[in-house]
């Protein structure tokens, strides 16, 4: 095969779900501006359940922190899979436009633990895929987000199937437990782990109910 003939392009499902997060990042948010350009912000994923699963905060502009999880493995998150990108069905994002100037850490910390504690009080796990929980700051009033669906139709009817979830959070739990058997990890990573397998055993019990229901 020459070069000439080798295709370099992405496949077309990836390309069409990069687009949607593109669209989503540049959405106008309540200031007017598009909120992928924030500097400051706290962003949160959300599953084909609408489940959350992760919660960032970033110094980097959102567009960049996010982008970076989830089209490539140059995160910590994603690199020990702990985040599995093929599970984020919805992005919110709360940028924090005030903070551009000046960035304090610490207002931006309460930011994301406010964040952290509001999406808990909404899973059915009380718990997100993070390693390290979200340490305990003030709780402040947030600017409105902006969330968005990131995986486009028929894409996201097809990855919506519990047969196809199963397989993948599967296969993550066990990239993750070879990952914590050849490595000294930390105690959050095994609780990342063990949090998994409760959202597997989940969806796992939910397919059966489904097909019992059916018979």
């Amino acid at each position: 095969m020459t070069q000439s003939n080798v295709n370099v392009e992405p496949p077309e499902e990836v390309v069409a779900i990069r687009q949607e997060l593109a669209n989503a990042l540049n959405t106008i948010d309540y200031t007017g501006r598009r909120v992928g350009h924030a500097k400051v912000g706290v962003y949160a994923f959300f599953d084909y359940d609408g489940e959350p699963i992760y919660v960032g905060q970033t110094k980097e502009r959102l567009r960049v922190r996010i982008r970076r999880h989830l089209t490539n493995h140059r995160t910590d998150a994603v690199a020990m899979n702990v985040l599995d990108p093929f599970e984020v069905a919805e992005v919110e994002m709360w940028p924090l436009w005030d903070l551009e100037i000046n960035p304090s850490q610490e207002t931006l910390n309460s930011a994301e633990y406010t964040v952290y504690v509001a999406v808990l009080e909404k899973s059915t796990f009380n718990a997100v895929l993070n390693e390290v929980p979200v340490p305990p700051a003030p709780i402040l009033d947030l600017p409105s987000s902006v969330r968005r669906r990131i995986v486009p139709s028929p894409i996201y009817e097809r990855r919506m199937h519990p047969d196809i979830r199963v397989a993948r959070r599967a296969t993550t739990i066990a990239k993750l437990a070879q990952v914590i058997s050849e490595r000294q990890v930390s105690t959050g990573l095994r609780a990342t782990l063990l949090t998994q397998a409760r959202r597997l055993e989940h969806l796992a019990a939910q397919r059966v109910g489904e097909l019992v229901g059916s018979e």
